[in-house]
C-alpha cells in the first residue's frame, strides 16, 4: 500500500462528517485521519466515539482551538480540512499554510473581502494550495448544464435567471444557529448563495463586475412574528414545554446525535443550536434579490427566499441561439426535531429534476440526465473521489475549485450585502480585485 496522505480537521460540528466518513471508509487505503481540533472537547469526543463504533477506527488525538499550532507540529498533517464557523475559515486556512500544510475549506471560503485578500497573500507567500468544496458542481444536472453551455448549444450566453427557495425545514434551520448573525456567516448571500453564484460563474465562465441588490428580514425574527400577531415566551426550544406544537421547534434532547454533538457540548462550546427563529438574535436577511453584470456581458437576475413551502431552484440561461432551463425540487419538510419517516418519504416522493432545451426556432427537447446516489444530488461521492483518490478520473469539466473560484463565489454576496446597506450599485473590483484580472 502506498503511503497515505495525512489529514487533520479543525471545526467538528456537523459539516465535518462528510470528510470524516470519506477518510475513514471509502478512501481509508489512501487517506489517514490524524487529529481533531475544536473549541469543544465534547464534540471531538463525540466524533471519536462515532468513528470507533462505525469504522472500528482508533480515536485520533484531539486539540483545543488554541493548540492548533501544536496539533500541526505533533501530528504532521499534509492537509488541514477547515470546517469551522465561516468567519474563522481564513484564520485556519492561513495558519495551516504558514505551517507547511495545504488546506481544504468548506464553502464559503471566507466571509468578506479583507479575509479573502489575506488568504490570497498567504498563498502567494507560502506556495501552498487551497481547495474549496463546491458539491453542487458535481451533481449530474449541474454538470450537464455546464456541458450544454460549453458545447455551444445555446450559442453565446446573454442572460441568466436563477431563483432558489429554501423550505421551512432547511431555511428555518439557518435561523436556529450561528448563521443567523452576519458577523458569523456573512448572511445567506454569502453562506448559502456562494453555492449558487459559484454554479453561475462556472456555467458561464464569467466574473461579476457590478452588483445591485435588495434584501430584508421579512419572515423570521421577533418583529415579524409580532406583526402577524404571534408571540413566544422561549428563546430556545429544548427544555421548554410551551414549544410543543411549534412547527419550527427543534428539540436537541430528542435526537441522540444532536444531543451528543450540540446539547452536551454547550458546557464547553457555549453554542446554542436551537434558538427560536422568531427571536431577537437575527440580523441577516431572509428575502433577497440581486442583479449582476458580468465581465463577459452576461446579466444575472438572482433571488433567494428562506421560508418557502417547498425547496428547490429554477435556473435558465438564454443565449443567442436558444435557452436551457433546469428545475430541481427537493420537496418540503417542516422540522419537528424528530426523525419523521412519513414526512421524509413524502419529501423524497416530491423530488423532481427536469432539464429542457429550447432552440431559438424549433421544438423544446427534454435532456435526459443520469441520476446519481449520494448527498447534494449525487455530487458528494464524485467530489470526494476527486479530493481523496490518489488517481481520480480525469474531469473534463474542471470542477475542482481553487481559491480564485472561492473568492469569485463570495464576491457577488459580499457586494450584494454592501449594495443593500448603501442602496447603490457596487463595483466588484473596488471591493476585491481578483488575481489575474
Amino acid at each position: 500500500m502506498s503511503q497515505r496522505k495525512r489529514y487533520a480537521i479543525v471545526g467538528t460540528g456537523g459539516r465535518c462528517v462528510l470528510f470524516i466518513d470519506a477518510i475513514c471508509d471509502a478512501f481509508k487505503e489512501h487517506a489517514e485521519l490524524v487529529a481533531f481540533c475544536d473549541v469543544s472537547p465534547t464534540r471531538m469526543a463525540h466524533h471519536n466515539r462515532r468513528i470507533k463504533e462505525r469504522y472500528n477506527h482508533e480515536p485520533v488525538v484531539t486539540y483545543v482551538a488554541d493548540d492548533f499550532d501544536r496539533m500541526v507540529a505533533e501530528t504532521k498533517p499534509d492537509v488541514v480540512i477547515v470546517t469551522t464557523m465561516d468567519s474563522l475559515h481564513h484564520k485556519y486556512i492561513i495558519r495551516a499554510m504558514e505551517l507547511g500544510c495545504d488546506a481544504i475549506s468548506e464553502k464559503p471560503m471566507t466571509t468578506d473581502a479583507d479575509k479573502a485578500k489575506a488568504i490570497f497573500d498567504a498563498i502567494e507567500r507560502t506556495g501552498r494550495k487551497l481547495r474549496v468544496t463546491f458539491n453542487y458542481r458535481y451533481t449530474p444536472h449541474a454538470t450537464k448544464f455546464r456541458e450544454l453551455v460549453r458545447d455551444g448549444l445555446i450559442g453565446k450566453p446573454q442572460a441568466v435567471d436563477f431563483s432558489w427557495v429554501l423550505d421551512t425545514r432547511h431555511g428555518a434551520d439557518y435561523f436556529h444557529r450561528w448563521h443567523a448573525q452576519m458577523q458569523n456567516s456573512g448572511g445567506l448571500l454569502v453562506h448559502k448563495s456562494t453555492h449558487h453564484f459559484d454554479l453561475i460563474n462556472w456555467w458561464i465562465q464569467g466574473r461579476p463586475k457590478t452588483v445591485y441588490a435588495m434584501g430584508d428580514l421579512k419572515f423570521y425574527g421577533r418583529k415579524n412574528a409580532a406583526a402577524r400577531g404571534e408571540s413566544y415566551t422561549y428563546d430556545r426550544y429544548t427544555g421548554h414545554p410551551e414549544a410543543e406544537g411549534d412547527p419550527f421547534a427543534l428539540f436537541l434532547d430528542r435526537d441522540e446525535n444532536a444531543k451528543s454533538l450540540y446539547l452536551d457540548a454547550e458546557k464547553d462550546s457555549g453554542y446554542i443550536r436551537d434558538r427560536n427563529v422568531f427571536g431577537d438574535h437575527i440580523n441577516i436577511y431572509d428575502t433577497m434579490a440581486v442583479l449582476v453584470n458580468y465581465d463577459n456581458g452576461v446579466i444575472l437576475n438572482y433571488s433567494l427566499q428562506a421560508y418557502s413551502p417547498w425547496e428547490g431552484f429554477r435556473a435558465a440561461i438564454t443565449g443567442d441561439k436558444g435557452r436551457i432551463e433546469l428545475f430541481d425540487s427537493h420537496g418540503s419538510h417542516i422540522i419537528t426535531g424528530q426523525d419523521d419517516k412519513e414526512l421524509a418519504a413524502a419529501q423524497h416522493e416530491n423530488q423532481k429534476q427536469e432539464l429542457v432545451y429550447y432552440p431559438m426556432f424549433g421544438k423544446p427537447e427534454i435532456i435526459e440526465v443520469q441520476k446519481a446516489e449520494g448527498g447534494h444530488g449525487g455530487g458528494d461521492p464524485i467530489m470526494l473521489e476527486q479530493i481523496f483518490a490518489p488517481n481520480p478520473p480525469e474531469d473534463p469539466f474542471h470542477r475542482a475549485a481553487s481559491h480564485i473560484d472561492g473568492a469569485t463565489s463570495i464576491l457577488c454576496g459580499v457586494c450584494a450585502n454592501q449594495s443593500i446597506a448603501t442602496g447603490s450599485p457596487v463595483y466588484c473590483d473596488q471591493v476585491l480585485p481578483l488575481p489575474g484580472c
